[in-house]
């Protein structure tokens, strides 16, 4: 058998150098195409065959040679609406066993459909189809679709695999034919308007903050005009420079957050000749950021087009290093003396005149702080450039970082300097990392913040944690399911027990602990908390800041709790050996115990401790329950829209929610929400956020697999009897509730 298959490959690469041999003995594939259309119809025993290729200027792939004579030409957009567009936009190849199938074409993509309106003029019917996109350097030059097996079988793996392999030789062939590049500015090069060297050094010189298209026009006079031409030989899309005259941003930029259109590098254009939404782009090869926008773009016709880094934050209201947002700061920054014009060979050692005493400086680190508090930030990142480049400051809000300003080269250091006093931090020592914390009250707001900074190669990065000092949230906040609450609501009743709230970091764990310890905190109880750092206080609670350079860590806090009469202990994170196996001691010896651990999911929990060197029958005696949680962005109450989902949405939710989907009781009319885009949200259409849970309940039939060391699997799959709902399943149920949508939903969980 193997000796059959080896003899088979030997038999399709001896015949595929033969047609790769007349392809290019051919001036151009044209001439070639009649010479190899029976040879590849041979070798993937295939009816038809039909080679798309790329227009430049066009916003569509068209069929420029293929099998028959019945159609002279076939039209597809770059769209995910159809198979070749899809595969043209996506640049992923695909094997489909029945184009008519649409449960196969939604598991590709969910706008995916089969467009049989051509066949209808011709006696010719398509099942199967492999459809590889044809490229080289990663630039998209055209798609080659091969249709139907002659013995009625769907195309195997070795199809597929042999498929790219053609594809990839044939993206050769096609580079001379479109006259590609080997690099986005080797066409400078060619026509003599750049020297190599020259190139070589601007090229070292530039990072993601001074690109190199800013470069070649400010140090080698390359114009506009020029850089144009080389994109578009390498890209083999059209160039669209800044001219607000003729282009302007799209009403769909409206749907989408200004700063993701921003740090994504790309922008939605109108033409006031054309309809098509013009997707301006500093990389077109990007075909991840291209497929993301194209959610939002849906069946509008678009076309992609290359644009410089400048040019693209010009049309979102950027000027060239600068942010637009954030009129406090940048009032601000106005008072920063103008510095003289920086050579590009300059470094950062020029940049140390500025003073961290400077008035100024004081006042752009406060009013950060205090927009950051404004904003709702969790985190702010002060990210020093190279050399003569600013140093960004960003800020997570609602989980997804946004650029607020950019601090000029002269002040970076005088900035990070004013950050570490605030700090307690040695100013001299840049070599390596330190943590510190501050607390400060501006304008009447009280503000605790932890610092941690970060030696690199551009200098030293901070990172600014601001934390949630206050009153706990209620545990009706929580936003559980029902199915969730009662759970909860039933392992909080027992008077000894281990619960765990699992989750990565920043997913609300310390939160959900002190709404569930706001609820047992009543006057007959004594609670004991060991944390790290202690965020949340309630009155009632005797909280404990661990010190792990002093020695007191948290299973030396946990001994220390035993000996002083605990009913409730809460530790802050089970991160070794020690501290899980005093915690499932107290809990066997009448204590509730309440604790974190970082893992993905409830099930992964179980089998985490046991690695730990936990014994597994006290374990399973002792866990009450596990809790994972995650964090998703909600939808702006103030403008999320409703809409009637279409038959595709409902088959995804339920696809995905699994065999258990007719617990969401969907009908024939199902009303989903959308983000809109208002002042309340900062035109993002998300305001705030929700947790979505997943609880495993530990019943005689799970401590049964613990005892026998059951794999993830096999305790996911038990949980699921038990009545567990995934984390999936527990946000489709809030998707159909309104709190969030489909898409904020995938971005925090991996089913």
């Amino acid at each position: 058998m193997t000796k059959a298959i080896e003899k088979d490959s030997q038999q399709f690469y001896s015949r595929l150098t033969k047609v790769l041999s007349r392809i290019h003995q051919a001036k151009n594939f044209s001439d070639a195409y009649p010479l190899v259309e029976k040879t590849l119809l041979a070798l993937f025993n295939a009816q038809r065959i039909t080679v798309y290729q790329r227009n430049r200027l066009s916003k569509d792939i068209v069929s420029r040679f293929k099998t028959g004579d019945d159609l002279t030409e076939i039209r597809v957009p770059i769209t995910a609406s159809s198979i070749a567009g899809y595969v043209a936009l996506s640049k992923n190849a695909v094997s489909i066993a029945d184009v008519r199938d649409s449960a196969e074409l939604t598991k590709i993509h969910p706008s995916l459909s089969f467009n049989d309106s051509f066949e209808k003029q011709i006696e010719f019917t398509s099942k199967s189809m492999l459809v590889l996109p044809i490229l080289y350097n990663d630039v998209l030059l055209g798609v080659l679709q091969i249709i139907n097996r002659k013995d009625g079988k769907s195309f195997s793996a070795v199809d597929l695999k042999r498929g790219k392999q053609f594809a990839e030789l044939l993206g050769q062939k096609f580079r001379y034919d479109f006259g590609c590049t080997e690099g986005p500015y080797e066409y400078l090069i060619e026509q003599g308007w750049l020297d190599e060297n020259t190139f070589k050094q601007l090229q070292e010189k530039s990072d993601s903050r001074t690109p190199l298209s800013r470069l070649l026009r400010d140090h080698a006079k390359i114009t506009n005009s020029q850089l144009g031409q080389s994109l578009e030989c390498f890209y083999q899309v059209p160039f669209v420079a800044y001219n607000p005259e003729k282009y302007f941003l799209h009403p769909l930029c409206e749907k989408v957050n200004k700063a993701y259109l921003k740090n994504s590098n790309l922008v939605l254009l109108s033409n006031q000749s054309d309809d098509a939404v013009i997707v301006l782009i500093d990389d077109p090869n990007d075909s991840k950021r291209i497929l993301e926008i194209n959610n939002v773009i849906g069946n509008h016709e678009s076309q992609v087009c290359v644009g410089m880094l400048d040019d693209i934050h010009q049309y979102l209201g950027y000027s060239a290093g600068v942010q637009s947002d954030g009129a406090n700061l940048n009032s601000l920054l106005d008072e920063l003396e103008d510095g003289q014009e920086l050579d590009i060979q300059e470094t950062s050692e020029d940049y140390d005149e500025v003073s961290e005493e400077d008035s100024t400086v004081v006042k752009l680190v406060n009013r950060i702080l205090l927009d950051a508090k404004r904003l709702r930030a969790s985190d702010i990142h002060v990210e020093p450039g190279k050399g003569s480049t600013s140093t960004a400051v960003r800020m997570r809000i609602d989980g997804v970082c946004q650029e607020i300003i950019q601090i000029p080269a002269t002040h970076s250091k005088a900035t990070i300097s004013r950050i570490k006093i605030m700090s307690r931090l040695d100013i001299a020592e840049k070599r390596l990392p330190q943590d510190g914390k501050f607390a400060v009250r501006l304008q009447g707001q009280p503000l605790e913040v932890r610092v941690a900074t970060i030696p690199t190669v551009n200098g030293e990065g901070v990172v600014m944690r601001l934390l949630q000092s206050g009153e706990p949230v209620s545990f009706e906040q929580l936003n559980f399911s029902k199915r969730n609450y009662d759970g909860v609501t039933e392992l909080l009743q027992h008077p000894h027990g281990i619960m765990l709230v699992v989750g990565p970091t920043g997913s609300g764990k310390t939160t959900t602990l002190h709404a569930l310890l706001a609820t047992l905190n009543t006057p007959e109880r004594k609670i004991w908390t060991a944390e790290d750092p202690v965020e949340i206080t309630q009155p009632g609670l005797q909280q404990v800041q661990i010190q792990p350079k002093t020695g007191f860590t948290f299973s030396a806090a946990l001994r220390a709790f035993l000996r002083a009469d605990p009913d409730v202990i809460l530790i802050g994170e089970m991160r070794d050996q020690e501290t899980a196996h005093s915690a499932v001691e107290a809990s066997l010896t009448g204590h509730l115990v309440l604790s974190t651990l970082h893992t993905n999911s409830a099930p992964e929990t179980i089998t985490r401790l046991l690695d730990l060197g936990i014994d597994p029958i006290s374990f399973s005696d002792a866990l009450l329950g596990v809790l994972a949680q995650r964090l998703v962005r909600t939808l702006c109450p103030s403008c999320k829209k409703t809409y009637l989902a279409s038959a595709d949405e409902i088959a995804l939710l339920q696809r995905r929610y699994g065999e258990h989907s007719a617990e969401l009781n969907l009908g024939e009319k199902v009303k989903l929400y959308k983000a809109v885009g208002c002042e309340e949200c900062n035109h993002t259409g998300y305001r705030g956020r929700t947790g979505i849970h997943e609880l495993l309940i530990s019943t005689p039939a799970m401590r049964e697999k613990i005892y026998q060391g059951a794999t993830v699997s096999e305790i996911r799959a038990q949980a699921e009897v038990d009545g567990m709902r995934s984390l999936m399943q527990d946000g489709i149920e809030k998707v159909l509730k309104g709190d969030i949508d489909f898409e904020q939903l995938r971005r925090v969980t991996a089913e």
